[in-house]
């Protein structure tokens, strides 16, 4: 009998739902956000540690919450297109900088960039709490408008528009 928590998943598989690179799975796994057993020479994940790392159980929230509300947690994904490696390296440095900033959250917020030089193409992986998200989304969102010059080449043509 194999019931759903049973079922396992590969780096790429997860990497593939998540929409980020095997790389950046793999980094998870090595730093201990995301929970895998070797199987031979291949890192298998249960479908119960990816769930908790994009989602918390309802059993994982505090019984004395005054609120009577469960835990919640949102993820995020943000595609970036048209974006050097310069503007991304200072927008990555921006929204780490910015999700460690003090704030009166109970769990700090995680983020994880990865960049495609190729594609010119930069994706965000947000997550923590609802409020905390949508504030640095809306920071985000000012930060990529066209009048912040923080997109322009050394000659002042524009190089990204979200």
């Amino acid at each position: 009998m194999e019931s759903a928590e049973r079922e396992l998943y590969s780096i790429g598989e997860v990497a593939e739902r998540l929409g980020l690179h095997v790389r950046t799975v793999r980094n998870y796994v090595r730093d201990g956000r995301l929970k895998a057993v070797r199987i031979g020479k291949q890192y298998r994940i249960s479908r119960e540690d990816f769930e908790a790392l994009t989602s918390r159980p309802s059993t994982d929230a505090p019984s004395g919450d005054p609120g009577g509300r469960g835990h919640l947690e949102v993820s995020s994904i943000v595609q970036v297109d048209g974006v050097g490696p310069d503007a991304a390296h200072r927008l990555s440095t921006f929204v780490t900088a910015s999700a460690q900033s003090p704030r009166d959250a109970r769990e700090p917020l995680r983020v994880q960039t990865v960049y495609d030089r190729e594609r010119a193409r930069m994706k965000i992986v947000i997550l923590g709490g609802a409020a905390d998200t949508a504030e640095l989304l809306h920071l985000v969102d000012g930060l990529l408008g066209p009048d912040n010059g923080m997109f322009t080449t050394d000659g002042g043509q524009e190089t990204h528009r979200a």
